[in-house]
């Protein structure tokens, strides 16, 4: 069992998300000393869909991200890497199976529920199970956190420490925890780096499904353009601030998300020897902005603020102007790569 007080020596870096944070820190932990964004695009994160028969909190599921664990899953793999993940149904034993990790000097990362996690400011503590930490300590009965959406690392108690880890609802996490088990002497970035871009080509324009990648947006742009008329006003502003809520306040979203895949191109482009990216992620820059000025809209409509002109098919054009810009985009990338 692990003693009651014991700390790895683990480095906290802030992240603008939580699971390719999470996913930089404990592979730089280990030796392969990667920013996030890199793990981001080895990960293969940047993605769309539109679920209106997966409910969050009654609303339609709008998600600018892969399953939850898919960041570390093909970051691994590209980089050679060996994890574990567990599940659990029994609180005590996913706890003792945690303290026995961390009491072997390993580092813990685990899926939790945003709401059951006390360090959260309580205006930003909501029914979202999927967020990603990493234990790497304890004391009596407190873990160390390494939270990347945090500026430094932070404490929790057993007891929500165990009602983070089983949170009820959408994604209950479970219990989920992995770890790193072995590490390759070398590791090719480069190699890693474009099965990533691949990956994400083949998700965004590739995967034959309405509701996925560049034909996802299109589908909820013509549903948005649609929703004062077929929903009611009310229902529709409470739909829109779904979709904003999604883009920008759970794991940066849409726009933020694009900002970081922009940042991989730049990291990708020195890496590989290849400028033609730099005009890719200065393109995918851009694009973030449009996906910023769709949510501006949107928050405007929500607060009964919107101007002349901030109408649903005005958003819906912004997000039409970004399925277009994104197809080119991502031909061009998986041309670039090939």
């Amino acid at each position: 069992m692990v003693p009651n007080s014991l700390k790895i020596n683990f480095v906290h870096r802030q992240s603008a998300h939580c699971e390719s944070g999470v996913a930089a820190n404990l592979l730089s932990h280990h030796g392969i000393n990667i920013s996030e964004s890199l793990a981001f695009g080895i990960g293969a994160a940047l993605f769309f869909g539109y679920f209106p028969f997966i409910k969050i909190n009654g609303l339609p599921l709008t998600t600018f991200r892969g399953a939850t664990g898919q960041i570390l899953k093909r970051a691994t793999k590209g980089l050679g890497v060996q994890a574990k993940r567990h599940r659990f149904r029994d609180p005590e034993k996913a706890m003792n199976a945690l303290d026995r990790i961390i009491g072997q000097g390993i580092p813990v990362g685990m899926q939790t529920g945003v709401y059951w996690l006390p360090y959260f400011p309580p205006a930003l503590r909501f029914h979202f199970n999927a967020h990603n930490i990493v234990v790497y300590g304890k004391e009596g009965t407190e873990y160390l956190v390494s939270d990347p959406v945090f500026d430094e690392p932070v404490v929790c108690s057993r007891t929500d420490l165990i009602k983070a880890r089983f949170a009820q609802g959408a994604l209950a996490p479970k219990g989920k925890m992995y770890y790193l088990t072995r590490v390759p002497d070398h590791v090719d970035i480069a190699m890693a780096i474009v099965r990533g871009i691949r990956d994400v080509c083949k998700t965004m324009l590739k995967i034959p499904f309405p509701l996925i990648g560049v034909r996802g947006i299109r589908f909820l742009a013509r549903q948005i353009a649609n929703w004062p008329e077929k929903l009611g006003e009310s229902r529709a502003s409470l739909n829109i601030g779904h979709v904003i809520r999604m883009q920008e306040e759970i794991g940066t979203g849409g726009a933020g998300f694009r900002f970081i895949y922009a940042a991989f191109l730049q990291e990708a482009a020195e890496i590989l020897g290849e400028k033609r990216l730099l005009n890719i992620s200065k393109r995918m820059t851009e694009i973030g902005d449009r996906w910023r000025e769709f949510a501006l809209f949107g928050v405007r409509n929500c607060k009964g603020r919107a101007l002349e002109g901030n109408t649903y098919p005005a958003m819906a054009d912004i997000l039409l102007d970004c399925a277009n810009q994104e197809d080119k985009l991502f031909r061009d990338l998986a041309d670039l790569i090939s």
